[in-house]
C-alpha cells in the first residue's frame, strides 16, 4: 500500500482540484510542484521534473446548456485506458474508484481537505479548521453543519488533548458534509473572496454610522422607546454565507417589511390572478397610509396599508385569527431557517389603540367591497396589527430577504418555501412600491427591490446573491431608515448589484462574484461525493510514479506522480 505521509504533493494535488480554468480549451493553467533537488540529471529527466496538470474538477458538469471541459494528459508508456482497463477487470466505475482508493493510490475528499487545512502538519487544533471555516463564510451554526458539528464536537472530547486531531479523526467529524465543506472550501460559493467583500461591507457600516439625522418613529408609542443609536447589518447570500455587525441580535418589529412576505404567503397560497382581482399592482404616489383606492375600487398595490390589510384578509379564509398567525409564524420562521422569529405584545396592543386610521381605511374599503365575501373585517384588522408586531432580528431577517433572492428556496436548510411565482410577484412589487414615497427614486440611484417599515428596518434583496436586513430606528420626512438609506446607496456605489449594472460595457464596479460568477450556475453545485470520486478515478490511471525523494521535512518517504501537458 502507498502511504501518503508527506503532505507536499497531496498539497498540490488539492490545489489543482480546487483552482477550476474558464471552460476554454486553450485557456491552460500550471501549478508547479514544490521543488526538489533530484541531483545531475539529463535534460530529458530534467524536462520531466514535477508539473502537477490544473485538475478540471467541472469536466462533468451538471444542467443542460453546459459544456463539457476535457483536461487532457500525456499517457505513460505501458498506461491503460480506464475504460479499457475497468472492462477488462469487469468492474464498475464506482468499485474501481473504490479499490483505488482503498489502496491508497486516490486520495479521498476528506483526505484532501484535511492536507488543505493542515499545511503539513501531521494534527490540526480544531480552532484552525472552524477559523478556515468562517473565512468561507460558512457559520458553524449553519443547519447543513449540524451533524459535522456534533460529531467534532464529541471527538473532542475523547481526544487525550481535547484540541487537535489527525487525520482519521478529522475525515470522521467531515466526512458527512464533504460535499458542502468542498465547495466552501474551493471557493465556489456565489462571493469567492468572502472575507475581502464584508471588509467593505463593515466599512460602509461604519460611514452610515456617522449618520445622525432623522426621528425615531413615535406615533406608534412602543417604537419611540428604542435607541437611535442602534444601528446594525446583517446578510445572507444564497449559499448561506453569513456576515453581520452591530446591534445584530437586537429583536425589533418588521412593521411594513411584513407585507411583502405576507403578500407572498398569499400569492404561494391561492396563485397571482386570485390575489390581484383584489389588489393592484402600481404604486399610488400617495402617503402610504392615505384614505384612497384606485379607479377600479381596489387598493393600488400590496405594498401600501389599504392593499396590506386587504392581502391579510386573504390569508387562511375561514380560519380564526389563533390560526392564521400560527400559519403566518411558521411560514416566517420556515424562511428566516428556523431562527429567531417572535412576538411582541405590547406593540400589538400599542398598534391596535393607536390605529384610528387603520380602521378608517378598513371601513372605506368595507362599503367599497374591496373584501372577500364574508370578511370580518374588524378581525382583519387584529390579524394586521398582530403580523405588524411579529419580531425578527437582523440576522434572521437577512435569511429570509435570502429566501427571496434564491427563489423561494432557503439557503441555509435547503426547504423550498416559497413558489417562484410569488417570489418574482413579490421583488417586483418591492422594486416599484416597497419604499413608500422614495420608491421612485430608490429605485434609480439603488435598483433593487426593498421593502422598509417605520421601526427602522430596510429588507434588502440581490437577487441571486444575498439577502440583506439593515436596522437603525431615526427615520427621514418619509419614513425610511437615514443609515439603512445611506448603506444601501453606497452599496450599490461600491458594487454591481443595480438591476442595469450588468448591461455590456457599463460601469466598472467591484464585482464580488467575478472568481465564482457564472461559473459557480454551471460548477460544483450539486454534485455528489460519488460524482467527485468519478472524476479523481478518471485521471488516476495515468498517474506515473517517477521516484521516491526523501522529504526535507523529514525522514519519511513522499511518492511522486506526473501528468503532462499534451501539445495541441
Amino acid at each position: 500500500m502507498l502511504h501518503f505521509r508527506s503532505s507536499g504533493v497531496l498539497k498540490d494535488l488539492f490545489a489543482a482540484t480546487l483552482k477550476r480554468p474558464l471552460p476554454v480549451s486553450s485557456q491552460k493553467s500550471w501549478l508547479p510542484t514544490r521543488r526538489r533537488d533530484l541531483g545531475t540529471t539529463s535534460a530529458d529527466a530534467r524536462a520531466a521534473q514535477l508539473k502537477v496538470l490544473h485538475a478540471a474538477a467541472d469536466s462533468r458538469r451538471f444542467g443542460p446548456h453546459t459544456q463539457h471541459f476535457r483536461s487532457y494528459c500525456a499517457k505513460v508508456e505501458g498506461a491503460v485506458e480506464p475504460e479499457e482497463q475497468q472492462k477488462k477487470d469487469g468492474v464498475s466505475p464506482a468499485e474501481s474508484t473504490d479499490k483505488r482508493r482503498n489502496a491508497g493510490i486516490l486520495p479521498s475528499l476528506e483526505d484532501l481537505l484535511f492536507y488543505t487545512v493542515a499545511e503539513g502538519q501531521e494534527k490540526i487544533p480544531a480552532h484552525k479548521f472552524l477559523t478556515a471555516l468562517k473565512a468561507t463564510g460558512l457559520n458553524t451554526a449553519d443547519p447543513r453543519l449540524k451533524e459535522c458539528m456534533e460529531t467534532l464536537k464529541e471527538t473532542l472530547k475523547k481526544t487525550p488533548d481535547g484540541v487537535t486531531l489527525d487525520r482519521h479523526l478529522f475525515k470522521k467529524c467531515v466526512q458527512s458534509n464533504i460535499v458542502l465543506l468542498t465547495q466552501a472550501f474551493r471557493k465556489k460559493f456565489v462571493i469567492p473572496d468572502f472575507q475581502s467583500f464584508t471588509s467593505h461591507i463593515d466599512e460602509l457600516y461604519e460611514s452610515a454610522k456617522c449618520l445622525s439625522d432623522g426621528q425615531v418613529a413615535d406615533y406608534i408609542p412602543q417604537l419611540a422607546k428604542f435607541s437611535p443609536n442602534l444601528w446594525s447589518v446583517s446578510l445572507c447570500t444564497v449559499d448561506g454565507q453569513r456576515h453581520t455587525i452591530g446591534d445584530s441580535k437586537v429583536p425589533f418589529c418588521l412593521q411594513s417589511c411584513v407585507k411583502p412576505l405576507k403578500y407572498a404567503i398569499a400569492v404561494h397560497d391561492h396563485g397571482t390572478e386570485y390575489v390581484h382581482s383584489f389588489i393592484g399592482k402600481e404604486p399610488s404616489g400617495l402617503r402610504f397610509n392615505k384614505l384612497f383606492l384606485n379607479e377600479d375600487d381596489k387598493p393600488h398595490n400590496p405594498m401600501v396599508n389599504a392593499g396590506a390589510i386587504v392581502c391579510t384578509s386573504l390569508i387562511k379564509q375561514g380560519e380564526g385569527n389563533a390560526e392564521k398567525f400560527d400559519y403566518v409564524m411558521n411560514f416566517l420562521k420556515q424562511m428566516a431557517g428556523n431562527e429567531y422569529v417572535g412576538f411582541s405584545n405590547a406593540t400589538f396592543q400599542s398598534e391596535r389603540e393607536s390605529g384610528d386610521r387603520n380602521f378608517a381605511i378598513g371601513y372605506y374599503m368595507k362599503e367599497k367591497k374591496c373584501f372577500p365575501e364574508g370578511t370580518d373585517m374588524t378581525s382583519v384588522l387584529d390579524f394586521y396589527f398582530q403580523l405588524c408586531s411579529i419580531e425578527v432580528t437582523c440576522e434572521s431577517a437577512s435569511v429570509m430577504a435570502a429566501t427571496l433572492a434564491n427563489g423561494g428556496i432557503c439557503p441555509i436548510t435547503g426547504e423550498r418555501v416559497l413558489s417562484p411565482e410569488a417570489v418574482r410577484n413579490t421583488l417586483s412589487l418591492m422594486h416599484s412600491c416597497g419604499m413608500y414615497d422614495f420608491s421612485g427614486q430608490f429605485a434609480f440611484h439603488v435598483g433593487l427591490p426593498a421593502k422598509s417599515g417605520v421601526s427602522g428596518g430596510i429588507l434588502l434583496v440581490v437577487p441571486n446573491v444575498m439577502g440583506i436586513m439593515c436596522w437603525s430606528p431615526p427615520l427621514d420626512k418619509l419614513g425610511n431608515s437615514v443609515r439603512g438609506i445611506q448603506f444601501c446607496t453606497d452599496l450599490v456605489d461600491l458594487f454591481n448589484f443595480h438591476n442595469y449594472d450588468n448591461l455590456r460595457h457599463f460601469a466598472k464596479k467591484h464585482d464580488p462574484r467575478r472568481e465564482g460568477g457564472d461559473q459557480r450556475q454551471h460548477g460544483f453545485g450539486p454534485m455528489d461525493y460519488e460524482s467527485l470520486q468519478q472524476e479523481l478515478a478518471l485521471k488516476a490511471p495515468l498517474w506515473k510514479k517517477v521516484s521516491p525523494t526523501e522529504s526535507h521535512q523529514d525522514s519519511s518517504t513522499t511518492v511522486v506522480y506526473r501528468m503532462d501537458k499534451v501539445s495541441e
